[in-house]
């Protein structure tokens, strides 16, 4: 693991459209309810499993709900073989500070469409 990123500096990297691979390791559930975009989903639980999707990568950033487990995350990411010349960065501050600074995309739903229909009355 190479450190912590910040927000900003993730914002900015997608912002300039870099060759980054945003990781987010929350539950499908969580992801599917809001996540940074242009990240993508491998759960902690199933990151063992799956980080040979990681290989060859130039540059991969793990991200969580508050910084803590992406950091866990990032560790492991950077001792796999596989990703040994990567930079591996944690955000710092997690999904709740980069949501507060620029907000987060969610899916749509059943509920979100009623939302936005016109009312009837």
């Amino acid at each position: 693991m190479d450190g912590e990123i910040s927000t900003d500096e993730v914002k900015e990297l997608l912002e300039a459209d870099a060759d980054v691979r945003i990781v987010d390791i929350r539950d499908e559930r969580n992801f599917e309810h809001s996540h940074i975009p242009g990240s993508e989903n491998i759960p902690f639980h199933e990151l063992t499993d799956r980080v040979d999707e990681l290989e060859g990568e130039d540059h991969i950033v793990t991200v969580c709900p508050h910084g803590k487990a992406s950091v866990q995350a990032a560790q492991l990411i950077g001792s796999y073989e596989g990703a040994a010349d990567a930079r591996v960065e944690s955000m710092a501050g997690g999904l709740d500070k980069y949501g507060m600074k620029f907000g987060l995309v969610r899916e749509a739903d059943a509920e979100d469409e009623a939302a936005d229909r016109e009312s009837p009355f």
